[in-house]
């Protein structure tokens, strides 16, 4: 926001040199008004309280008093002076103005809302209330009003190359990426030695990928100011992206030596450290950022959920209760996707989510295209998928046959892609299978949500919800009549323009819908999709080979190693203990997670040796290695998903303890499909106590297998053309409900 000191005291001045007569306090008053203007306030300090000896009921000295205290960031003693100064003119706007300034610097902008709109009742023209007015609705989330109010204050002041650059600063937070960039463009041809819009367009050139434009204008940020910490920080996110991870260090580096008190550059350096793998660097310096931002949105739950994928519990149990605590009172504690590993409540990752919604995407983003007119029916219902992971990934492992059997004589298919543009198989396949695959990488959300529209999308469905790589907002600003949330993310979107989620009976029992902001759309068997064709590779391991006892009983878990909660390890240890000999075969995920999971272990008094940890492979090899198990067991709250889909197609036994919310069910519905419902169980002593009996019953897990060998091949869970089907007619109900 703005500086109002000398802009308002040149008001001030102006309105004293009016009088007509002085008194000695006015006089006194002007003295220490140009103390004050020259930056000497405990000068002007001095003589404003000797005019007040004078005239304890001058205006302007108890005015320019509160000016002076908030100038020194004693905010209580100047919101005692402004409303001193309104008892006795209760009719100055320019008071009410420098209240909600101060306001607004002590951290209350909501309430310094109040004081600029009364400001402006009072004199509609005061160009700088109008102004603060702006930022103040900016800091508070309202943007689409802050757009307003800076239009409008540069309707009055069209050289502003501030006002500009605040202006692109809103458009950007809307996702009106072009008009912040003609605002950029504005500032910087206004004022060229300005460095902030150079530092916010490069910012922006970052979002729209667009890397060389970035470092381009960060360069030129940095040039113009050498020790701009803010353009360092940015310029590192760039590096990151284009691969430049030393470069990228360095710039958040000299970030934070320019300015230590700064949260930014740490927080950015652990979201690298996480991209790397490097999750028990990224920790401390996600730490770091609390430390020296402890009201950091999201970074609370960020933090906690880069603990489990080391595996370090560390004051578990606390951080969890003020997890939940912070959740229920819709605080801004984590991103969506983080709380599903952390909590089995339908209700509370409801609010998560709603909150997230709000603050990132919220639904007043529509106002920015025409209201969608009724589609125009076409004689095939226009079908569009967007998502970022139309190459080699575990969406694609499990969708890529279903685009391919969708009924081209009922549907035309599109792909928007915001991924890379990989040359892979399965991006190869991705391409094949659409009628139309639209690359759409460069284009902000608002452009993907016109685009949509103009190519007449009857449905549109989100592949991403609040995964890596969403772009949520597309559906904020409305791309399709019909919005449809599913697969990619295992919850509700809490979003109010998500029309739909695509679910079962078992994932979503009928009574548990109002944990959903959408529409349950339920399918007849599983939600789940998979490809019937996927290969497992000929090779056959042995146990030796896979460093495993010839002769145990191998428990095994292949999620990735954030899912495993103290109490699911306590479980496992429970089981181990009761089946001599028995070993757990995990994943290693990272050489922390391995031994702090192998400390754990020595913790509870367990044997470390009877964890062994597989290394990742390809996927055709890794489904051939999982014959050499005995029983699969579940996490929760948030189950295996595409893993657990993995397992039953290898022929491997899944035993899962089903939770409350969708992340938590998902293993049951596919068990379900599958007609193996004596693999779920309903609490976790059950779900102990049934690992053990199959354990201890050779005849028992014979049979299991055999079962699942042969549902493999009858069940509905593992038949692509059936499946799809079943979701065209979903979509065909959808588009009779509109």
């Amino acid at each position: 926001m703005k500086h109002l000191k000398r802009k308002f005291s040149q008001l001030e001045n102006s309105r004293l040199q009016k009088k007509i007569k002085t008194n000695s306090a006015d006089d006194l008053v002007k003295k220490a008004f140009s103390l004050h203007v020259e930056g000497k306030l405990i000068d002007a300090a001095k003589i404003y309280f000797d005019a007040l000896k004078d005239n304890p009921h001058h205006f302007d000295a108890l005015h320019l008093l509160g000016c002076v205290a908030a100038d020194n960031h004693d905010y209580k003693e100047a919101f005692t002076y402004f409303l001193k100064a309104i008892e006795v003119n209760p009719a100055e706007a320019v008071v009410y103005s420098n209240f909600g300034m101060a306001l607004h610097q002590s951290g209350k902008p909501e309430e310094a809302v109040n004081f600029f709109k009364k400001a402006l009742e009072l004199n509609p023209n005061l160009a700088d209330a109008i102004y603060n007015l702006a930022g103040s609705y900016q800091e508070i989330g309202q943007t689409i009003l802050a757009v307003e109010e800076y239009k409008k204050y540069l309707t009055g002041n069209p050289k502003s190359f501030q006002g500009f650059n605040n202006l692109g600063n809103a458009y950007q937070k809307l996702g009106e990426f072009q008009e912040a960039i003609n605002c950029y463009n504005k500032a910087i041809e206004l004022k060229n030695t300005f460095p902030e819009p150079f530092n916010n367009r490069g910012n922006l050139y970052y979002l729209l990928q667009h890397y060389p434009l970035a470092l381009q204008d960060l360069d030129k940020a940095i040039e113009i100011k050498a020790d701009y910490a803010e353009a360092y920080n940015n310029r590192g996110n760039v590096h990151e992206k284009m691969g430049k991870f030393n470069d990228a260090l360095a710039d958040f580096q000299r970030a934070i030596d320019l300015k230590d008190s700064y949260a930014e550059p740490y927080h950015n350096r652990a979201n690298l450290f996480v991209n790397v793998g490097q999750h028990e660097l990224a920790l401390p310096n996600y730490r770091r950022a609390l430390d020296l931002k402890p009201t950091y949105e999201y970074v609370e739950g960020t933090a906690f959920y880069t603990q489990l994928h080391i595996c370090d519990w560390s004051n578990f149990e606390p951080q969890l209760a003020q997890f939940l605590t912070r959740a229920a009172l819709g605080q801004k504690v984590a991103p969506p996707f983080h709380a599903i590993a952390l909590l089995d409540s339908g209700i509370l990752q409801k609010q998560i989510a709603q909150t997230w919604i709000a603050d990132k995407h919220p639904s007043s983003l529509s106002s920015f295209l025409p209201p969608l007119q009724s589609p125009v029916r076409g004689p095939k219902i226009r079908l569009a998928y967007f998502s970022a992971d139309f190459h080699n990934h575990a969406t694609m492992f499990l969708m890529a046959k279903l685009f391919e059997c969708h009924d081209r004589s009922q549907f035309e298919l599109f792909a928007f892609s915001f991924g890379p543009d990989s040359s892979d198989v399965m991006r190869q396949r991705a391409v094949a299978a659409f009628d139309h695959f639209l690359d759409v990488r460069g284009q902000s959300d608002l452009e993907i949500a016109a685009l949509s529209r103009k190519l007449q999308i009857d449905i549109a469905v989100d592949l991403k919800g609040f995964t890596q790589h969403a772009r949520t907002s597309i559906f904020a600003y409305r791309a399709a009549p019909i919005q449809v949330n599913y697969l990619g993310y295992p919850g509700t979107m809490g979003a109010p323009y998500i029309d739909y989620i695509v679910a079962d009976r078992v994932l979503v029992p009928p009574g548990n819908e109002h944990f959903y902001s959408e529409k349950v759309i339920y399918m007849p068997h599983s939600y789940q999709v998979n490809d019937d064709e996927r290969p497992i590779a000929n090779t056959v391991y042995t146990r030796e080979q896979l460093g495993l006892p010839d002769t145990a009983f191998v428990f095994c878990c292949f999620n990735n190693n954030y899912k495993i909660l103290p109490t699911t390890l306590d479980s496992w240890l429970r089981i181990l203990g009761a089946v001599s000999g028995s070993v757990l075969w995990l994943l290693a995920d990272n050489p922390t997670a391995v031994k702090n999971l192998q400390q754990a272990v020595r913790d509870r008094g367990g044997d470390p040796s009877r964890l062994i940890f597989a290394q990742r492979m390809p996927l055709a090899e890794h489904l051939a290695r999982h014959r050499q198990a005995d029983l699969f067991l579940d996490t929760l709250p948030c189950n295996a998903h595409t893993t657990a889909s993995d397992a039953l197609w290898a022929g491997l036994p899944l035993l899962t303890w089903a939770g409350e919310a969708f992340a938590g069910r998902v293993s049951a519905s596919l068990l379900s499909a599958m007609n193996l419902p004596e693999l779920i169980t309903h609490s976790q002593a059950e779900y102990e106590q049934r690992a053990i009996e199959i354990a201890h019953d050779p005849n028992q897990l014979t049979q299991l297998k055999a079962k699942v060998a042969q549902m493999r091949h009858i069940s509905p869970l593992f038949k692509t053309q059936q499946y799809a089907h079943d979701l065209e007619a979903a979509y065909q109900e959808m588009i009779k409900s509109v």
